[in-house]
């Protein structure tokens, strides 16, 4: 049985900003998600209050040793109605990243029952222009104050949200990227697969590396022979060769993204030739050079479809697709974005309503 969620409702409401000013993860809204975790206790005291700071003390033991893990999915406008898509991917996948941090997982019907109440109560933060949608992050930190490694007694589950735009300023405009050949995101049994803070902290060099020389994003490659084709900083990635789509298969270092899932079932329900396999870097440069590479694309939560223009390794730069948005892509962009706000069909069911 679901626990009951209390309510303490904000004195003192925020401003919605206009839809055109949204940018992304800058604005909050006026109340949060908030529930405990005690040893011998388990989730406990599951509330929604006004949004504001925790108070921890400074041997927490998260502040030390990075024992977290987030989440990201949306609530989008349709035509009066709010829903969500796939929230219960996400919530599978945090349990996974939670099962990797050692953290307890949280019951399924409590985190649901919790994003759907907090976006209730919050849903005139719902923007309503094409593009914008309001921003979910569940999070979970380690809460025990300890100075040593070991696994935490207490945690903290909590959901903020947020109102946004686009989150590259190119929007669909093709981006250009960046192959990183001189550091490595994550390794086979390391936390590659899971959505934990320490995956981005260690992004950010190559990614300062690669913004300071003109590029949006940073392609990893594998960390052992640093040849094969892992994923975008924020994104997985996906390729189009000579009519065959392709993707890097899952072996633990990359995000098993919602999105990524996503655009797999619709290119297999379209009957296009999908593959899940190793990809060279070397592969896809060859290829640019015969003109047999068609379109690439990340996909992701935050971006849905993200057109790549150009990919740098090295010293050499691939060209792709002319520098605009491939069909594809556009395809999938407005197949997915047109289920989310309720404007095509839902024949796989990922639509949740709220209100």
């Amino acid at each position: 049985m679901t626990q009951q969620i209390k309510v303490e409702k904000s004195a003192k409401l925020g401003a919605m900003p206009a839809d055109n000013s949204l940018g992304f993860g800058q604005v909050f809204t006026d109340h949060m998600f908030v529930a405990d975790y005690t040893e011998g206790k388990g989730w406990h005291d599951a509330r929604i209050v006004p949004y504001g700071p925790f108070s921890i003390d400074p041997a927490t033991l998260v502040l030390h040793y990075g024992q977290a893990t987030f989440e990201g999915l949306k609530a989008f406008y349709a035509d009066g109605k709010i829903q969500l898509f796939r929230p219960q991917a996400n919530i599978e996948r945090m349990n996974r990243s939670n099962k990797r941090l050692c953290i307890p997982e949280i019951p399924v019907d409590l985190h649901l029952d919790a994003i759907k109440q907090l976006v209730a109560i919050e849903k005139n933060w719902v923007p309503k222009s094409p593009g914008t949608a309001l921003y979910i992050r569940p999070t979970v930190i380690a809460t025990e104050a300890f100075l040593g490694v070991h696994v935490s007694s207490s945690y903290i589950f909590f959901i903020i949200l947020s109102p946004v735009g686009a989150y590259y300023k190119e929007g669909l405009s093709p981006v250009k990227i960046m192959v990183e050949d001189e550091f490595i995101r994550a390794a086979r049994g390391g936390l590659g697969e899971a959505k934990t803070p320490a995956n981005y902290a260690a992004s950010l060099l190559a990614a300062e590396k690669a913004k300071h020389r003109g590029f949006t994003q940073v392609l990893w490659l594998d960390g052992v022979e640093r040849k094969w084709i892992e994923e975008v900083g924020t994104m997985n990635i996906f390729f189009k060769i000579d009519g065959e789509v392709i993707t890097s298969n899952l072996t633990g270092t990359i995000l098993p993204g919602v999105t990524r899932d996503s655009v797999l079932t619709l290119c297999r329900d379209w009957g296009l030739k999908v593959t899940e396999r190793r990809l060279s870097i070397d592969e896809v440069m060859a290829a640019a050079k015969k003109g047999n590479l068609e379109e690439v694309f990340g996909t992701g939560t935050a971006a849905v479809i993200s057109p790549v223009g150009s990919l740098t390794y090295k010293d050499e730069t691939a060209q792709v697709n002319k520098g605009v948005m491939g069909p594809l892509a556009q395809r999938l962009y407005d197949t997915i974005t047109g289920i989310q706000y309720g404007k095509l069909p839902d024949p796989h069911n990922w639509i949740v309503p709220v209100t």
